[in-house]
Order: C-alpha cells, then structure tokens, then sequence
C-alpha cells in the first residue's frame, strides 16, 4: 500500500507549509512550551532561500498554534540565514542565540518580552570568530545557565587534528562571551553540530552533541555526567534514537525539573522526496537515568498516545521488525520486556524496554 505523504499528522507538529528541520530554541515560556526550528516559509525544500526560524507553541504537545516567523536573515550578520541554536530566559525576557551564516559563520543573538515579536541585538554578532581550536564549521549555540553563570556551547570541528570538539564559552550577562576551551572532542571527525547543554538531577548535568565522522555515518550521543572546571566528564552515555530517519535533537530543562528531549523526523535523506515536505518534529521524550542507562520515553503528556503492538512492527523470535514502504526495514535484536509504540499517520516511534532504545522511522 502506497504511503500517504499528504495527511495530516495530529501530534508530530510540523507547519502548514514551508521545509523544516532541526528543532532550536526549546523552552518553557510565559505559560507555553515554545519550539523553533529551521525553516523554508516558502519553499518545500531546503536551501532555496536562507534558513529562518519557524515558531510554534503548545501547553500540552497535542495542541500546537503556529506562529509568526521568528528570525528572518537580512542583516550584514546573518544573510546566509539563521541558522540552528538555543533559547534561555533570564529576567522575564527571551533569549534566542542563533548561528548567524555569511562568509563566515559567528554567534547572534534575539530578544522577545511577549515571546512573539523578537529583536536582534544591536550588537550582533555576539561570538565574531571561531577560535584556534576550532575551524569554520562552527555553529549552533547552546546557551544554558549552571550555578548562576552563564554558558555557551559551539559545535565546530578541528581540521588540522580531525577532531569533532564542542566549544566552551562563558559570560555574566547573555551579550560578553569569553572563550573557555575544548570542552569535549572525539577523534576521527569532521566536526559536531547541534549540542545541548542542560542541568539534571543529583548535580548532574546533560550533553547531547551530533557527531559527524569522516568515513562513517553521524549518531546523535547523549550523555550524563559531571560539567566543572571548563570539561565534561562523561559518566553515562548512550546513542538512543537509533532509528534511521531521525537527526538533530534538543534537550531542555522545563519548569517542571524535567529533561525533555525532541528530535527532527524524517531527516536531509527526504529533501524533495515528496511534493509536500514530510518534515516533522517527534513527540517529547524525557530523558531520565535508570540502573546506570540513559532512556528516552514519552513525556507524560502523550503517554495516552502509547500502544503495544502496530501492524508495522512485527514481531520475531529474537526482536522485532519494522515494515517499511520501500524502504529497508528496521531490525532489532535483543530481549524485549516492554515495546511502547506511537503511531501518527506515516511516522512510527518505538520505544524498547523503558526507552533504553528508540526508533524514529518513516513508514
């Protein structure tokens, strides 16, 4: 049976028209959970014009009211688009820092007091120029606060030491950065893109980071561990979303002390794979540690949404097997204590055993 690309989606949020990838900005706001992402208004697919900041908002990730665009590029800074990066709010106001893109790529950054309308720092760009230890793919801020100071993650690569690393700066009031160093670095790379940086449980803190190698496939790694003293030490980690049509997730830390995660579905492979952009945003996952392993499970909103079982997903002796229209399948091997499946009209999310794994998956 042909797939129907054109039907609505109910609760994986995409906009009525327009290409749209990476989720940025995530953040609880004046009442609403707010999310961003890179957006084409005006084009089904990517890079006919520069990239903007589409805009939705929701109190319970069923319900989603779009808004207005809210980073358009124009200005001397940014004319190549803004593209992917982080919110905060810090007295009242919300903060919006975006990797700003010409010929070369620096940190800009937006200011909105009703979470709407956004103005861009006069100042801008607030980060000018990559540092020595990294190289011109530097991009997508993360900007959270830890023990009352401010910090900025940049996802760059090093070139000379092909090394992906995640940059560190610091600052007292969202607008002066100083460059701290190399917070984390993996061999063997081109570069990272779309890092997160949040505060957890027990002093912990979360990293997540996509890692592109240079032979091999990109994964998206989420990690818990311990941030003093400029690095990150690693104490758990793990791949979670090993499903094949996924990429760029976000954390944030939402009023609720929760630490919820969402993810880009289909990904770049289905650019102008069908007359409408099948792009769409996956439903909240919080991000918790259990024996030691990170899981990823549906936020408590949409837990209604769960199934166990779904004609796509049949199961095997040794796991499970997705079905897909012609498309490679999706196996899994392993022991299964709990399959949680959410289906929304041609996306497919499951999730084994607690969310020790996930699938995202097209159908």
């Amino acid at each position: 049976m042909k797939t129907d690309y054109t039907a609505e989606l109910k609760y994986h949020y995409r906009p009525k028209k327009g290409w749209i990838n990476d989720p940025n900005g995530l953040v609880y706001f004046k009442g609403y959970y707010h999310i961003f992402y890179q957006h084409a208004p005006d084009h089904e697919i990517p890079w006919k014009q520069p990239m903007h900041w589409g805009h939705a908002r929701t109190k319970d990730f069923l319900e989603w009211e779009e808004l207005p665009v809210a980073l358009t590029p124009g200005d001397e800074y940014d004319g190549g688009g803004c593209w992917s990066g982080t919110a905060i709010v810090k007295d009242g106001r919300l903060y919006l820092f975006y990797a700003a893109i010409t010929a070369v790529s620096t940190v800009a950054v937006a200011v909105s007091d009703d979470g709407v309308h956004f103005e861009k720092y006069s100042g801008n760009p607030v980060i000018d120029h990559y540092p020595a230890d990294g190289g011109p793919d530097f991009r997508d801020p993360a900007v959270c606060c830890i023990n009352g100071r401010y910090y900025c993650v940049v996802a760059s690569g090093n070139p000379t030491k092909k090394t992906g690393v995640l940059l560190l700066y610091k600052s007292d009031d969202l607008f002066d950065w100083d460059y701290v160093g190399v917070m984390n670095e993996w061999e063997g790379c081109r570069y990272t893109e779309c890092p997160s940086l949040v505060e957890s449980v027990g002093g912990k803190c979360l990293l997540a980071a996509s890692v592109c190698p240079l032979e091999e496939e990109h994964y998206f790694s989420v990690m818990q561990g311990s941030f003093c003293d400029g690095g990150f030490r690693i104490e758990a980690v793990s791949e979670i979303d090993k499903g094949p049509d996924q990429y760029a997730g976000q954390l944030f830390r939402d009023h609720l002390g929760r630490s919820i995660m969402m993810t880009w579905i289909p990904g770049w492979k289905y650019a102008g794979y069908a007359e409408r952009n099948i792009g769409c945003m996956s439903v909240p996952r919080e991000i918790s540690v259990r024996h030691g392993r990170l899981t990823a499970y549906p936020l408590r909103e949409v837990r209604h949404l769960i199934k166990d079982s779904d004609p796509a997903v049949k199961r095997t002796e040794n796991g499970f097997v997705i079905e897909r229209s012609g498309r490679e399948p999706v196996v899994y091997n392993g022991e299964i204590s709990e399959l949680a499946i959410i289906r929304d009209g041609f996306i497919l999310e499951v999730f084994v055993n607690g969310g020790e794994t996930v699938f995202s998956a097209l159908l």
